[in-house]
C-alpha cells in the first residue's frame, strides 16, 4: 500500500454539526422551562395562559433554518406533554407553533433582512392565529369542548385576541433575543456585526 493512499481524510457530511446540536439542545431545554411560566393575558379568559416557549425555536429557525426551528418546538412540547400528560393541549400548540415557526424561518431564508425577520414573524402570527381557532374548532371539540357551541361565543373575546396577543410578544421577543445572541449561534458566514441578520 503506498504511503499516499494511508493518507484517508473523511469529511463530516452531517447537515447538522455538533455546536448546532447542542444550541438546539440547550434551546429546547429554554422552551421546555418556559412552558411552564403561566401568564394570563387577558382578565376576561383567565384560563388562557402565555408562556415564551416558541422564542427559542424561532430563534433557532432564524439562526438554522425552518427545519431545526420545528424541531426544537415540536420536541418541547412532546417533553412538557410527556411530564403533565396535557395531550390533548400539546396537539393544539403543535399546530400553533409550527405555523408560527416554519413561515417565518421559511421568508427568513428568504429574505434574509431585518425586513424579512419582520415580515416573516407577521405571517407567522396571522397562521398561528388562524391555526389556534381551527384546531379550537377541531381538536379542542373533539377532545375537550364536546360541541363547538362551547367554544364559539369566547372565539371573538377571548381566543383570537390571546393567540394573536401571544404570538405578538413571541414576535417582539425573537427579535430582541435573536440580535443578542445571533453571532454566537449563527454560522460565521453569516454573522453581521450589529444587526438581525445582513
Amino acid at each position: 500500500m503506498s504511503e499516499q493512499s494511508t493518507h484517508i481524510q473523511f469529511k463530516n457530511t452531517n447537515k447538522w454539526d455538533t455546536k448546532q446540536l447542542v444550541t438546539m439542545a440547550l434551546m429546547c431545554a429554554i422552551a421546555t422551562l418556559f412552558m411552564f411560566v403561566q401568564i394570563p393575558l387577558l382578565p376576561a379568559a383567565p384560563f388562557l395562559t402565555y408562556d415564551p416557549s416558541f422564542v427559542p425555536a424561532m430563534v433557532i429557525g432564524f439562526a438554522y433554518g425552518a427545519g431545526p426551528g420545528a424541531a426544537v418546538g415540536a420536541l418541547a412540547i412532546v417533553i412538557h406533554a410527556l411530564i403533565t400528560g396535557d395531550w390533548v393541549g400539546a396537539l393544539m400548540n403543535l399546530v400553533a407553533a409550527l405555523l408560527f415557526i416554519l413561515p417565518a424561518a421559511i421568508l427568513y431564508k428568504k429574505m434574509h433582512t431585518y425586513k424579512g425577520a419582520i415580515i416573516g414573524l407577521i405571517l407567522g402570527v396571522v397562521l398561528a392565529t388562524l391555526g389556534s381557532i381551527v384546531a379550537n374548532l377541531t381538536i379542542g371539540v373533539w377532545f375537550w369542548y364536546g360541541s363547538a357551541d362551547v367554544i364559539l361565543p369566547l372565539m371573538i373575546p377571548a381566543v383570537i385576541p390571546f393567540n394573536l396577543l401571544k404570538t405578538i410578544l413571541n414576535s417582539v421577543l425573537t427579535l430582541v433575543v435573536y440580535k443578542a445572541v445571533s453571532n454566537l449561534i449563527t454560522p460565521k458566514k453569516k454573522q453581521v456585526k450589529g444587526r438581525v441578520s445582513e
